[in-house]
Parts: C-alpha cells; structure tokens; sequence
C-alpha cells in the first residue's frame, strides 16, 4: 500500500492480537459484527414485510437492541483499529451529489 493511500485511511492504532490458527478477540468481535449485521438486516427485511401490529411492535424492539448491540461492536472494532474507514474523495462525492441531483430533477414526480 503506497504512502498515498495511508493517507487515507481513517481509524486508530491497530491493537495487535496473536496470529494463530486459534481465534482472537479481533476474530471473535469480528463474527459477531457481521453475525449482528446479518440478523439487523433480517429484522429489516421482517418489519417491511410484517401486517401483524403486536408482533411488529416486538420484533421492532428486537432490531433496536440487535441494532444497538452492531453500534456497540463497531465502535469496538474501531477503537482497537481493527476497522479502518476509508477517506471520502471531496471531488468524488461532488461528483455523486451532482449526478444524483441531475437524476432527481429528470426522474422525480415531485419537481415536475
């Protein structure tokens, strides 16, 4: 990875953790970071897709908790610099931003 690309790269010192065949913390809040983002997506699809109102309300409370239990692990990936973020491109994202409002004023009902 050139000097370049470090540079954009956001996160923290990683804190190291032993390579072994044997799983580590980093492996283990690894699994479940993406065991979380599976089950919030799951719930996601479930309450789109749900008609009855008390189980909505229940499984509703079940994706917040699910959800805040993926925030929770993030941050813990991230302090440990066991999650890197990836600088935005300012020209990148005028770029998007541009090209999503040219699509807007030609495709929305709204603006018309």
């Amino acid at each position: 990875m050139n000097n370049n690309q470090n540079q954009n790269k956001i996160g923290n010192p990683e804190t190291q953790v032993p390579k072994t065949p044997q799983m580590n913390d980093r492996d283990f809040v690894n699994e479940l970071l993406a065991t979380e983002k599976y089950l919030t997506n799951s719930y996601s699809t479930a309450l789109n897709e749900m008609s009855h109102d008390s189980l909505y309300q229940d499984i509703q409370g079940i994706y917040n908790e699910t959800q805040n239990c993926q925030r929770e692990l993030y941050n813990v990936m991230y302090q440990n610099g066991w999650y890197k973020l990836e600088a935005a491109d300012s020209q990148k994202l005028q770029q998007s931003y541009q090209q999503f409002a040219d699509y807007l004023q030609q495709q929305s009902p709204y603006l018309q």
